[in-house]
């Protein structure tokens, strides 16, 4: 198996070449080689595919390529990678390429998104939408999953976003709780050399939150010679969430229809003002 997926990267590189090629035949060396580097951050289940089918959009509008690796954080067969690896992958990407990653707003990472040839987008999710997808997501769509075999045996949809609100210290199944989940990505929101926007206004707000987007890309120099509109049109028909593997339904606010009183109730308890720091409730004892 090992084999296999390092056959599939050679081939992926060998491909990546080949697009660099054709962009420069498009878009010109100097334009690409002046490109910033692009990565898309998420927390997962909070809204990686729909943020890299965005910024994939790119390649439409300008010397941008999409290498069509896996998550900047992940192996070929969807392993996790170590820091130095994720590391790695950071500092392999060149310029006008396009990725995205669970990447933490900790060391060692920060010293490599921040330079001034990097364009790094933060999406965000409303937990409680996290939670439950991240649940589905678990229990029925991906038998791989570590927490799969330990929600299959709860009686309830209560009581697995009660596990997921809460976390698990069982060996095996470990789990940080909301807040910890939530925590090391915090401070990407705040960093002013990111654009940090919210998953929701991606699904409500398309055009306006692409337009941040294409804003952002412009202030590292590269010119969208076509007009707003048709670029932002370009760019929003790259989002096509039924292609990816892991999509359910990514409809804002679905928490509704399976917190019950006592799934707030330990959301409450254990999130603390996370909510509020996030924006989505102004009161985050009182929703």
């Amino acid at each position: 198996m090992r084999i296999y997926y390092r056959a599939k990267r050679l081939l992926k590189l060998v491909r990546l070449e080949y697009r660099r090629w054709l962009v420069i035949q498009r878009w010109g060396r100097e334009a690409l080689h002046q490109a910033p580097k692009v990565l898309g951050i998420a927390l997962p289940k909070g809204g990686s595919h729909f943020i890299h089918q965005a910024l994939s959009g790119l390649v439409e509008i300008g010397p941008f390529v999409q290498p069509g690796f896996p998550p900047v954080n992940r192996f070929e067969g969807n392993s996790q990678l170590s820091s130095e690896d994720i590391l790695l992958n950071i500092d392999r990407m060149r310029s006008g390429e396009i990725r995205y990653g669970y990447i933490s707003c900790v060391e060692p990472f920060l010293q490599s998104l921040l330079k001034p040839d990097r364009a790094t987008v933060f999406i965000y999710r409303d937990p409680r939408d996290l939670i439950v997808s991240h649940v589905f997501y678990a229990t029925d769509m991906y038998p791989g999953h570590g927490m799969h075999e330990y929600y299959k045996q709860l009686p309830s949809m209560e009581a697995r976003i009660n596990v997921a609100i809460e976390g698990s210290k069982i060996k095996g199944f470990e789990l940080p709780n909301v807040w910890d989940r939530y925590q090391p990505y915090l401070k990407w929101i705040n960093t002013p050399e990111v654009l940090s926007i919210r998953f929701e206004d991606l699904i409500i707000n398309r055009e306006d939150t692409l337009g941040k987007i294409l804003d952002y890309i412009e202030s590292f120099g590269v010119i969208i010679s076509i007009p707003r509109q048709e670029a932002i049109e370009k760019v929003g028909s790259a989002i096509k969430p039924k292609e990816s593997g892991t999509f359910r339904k990514g409809k804002p606010g679905n928490w509704q229809e399976h917190f019950t009183s006592d799934n707030k109730k330990r959301f409450q308890e254990v999130a603390g003002d996370l909510l509020s720091k996030l924006g989505y409730e102004e009161n985050d004892l009182k929703w």
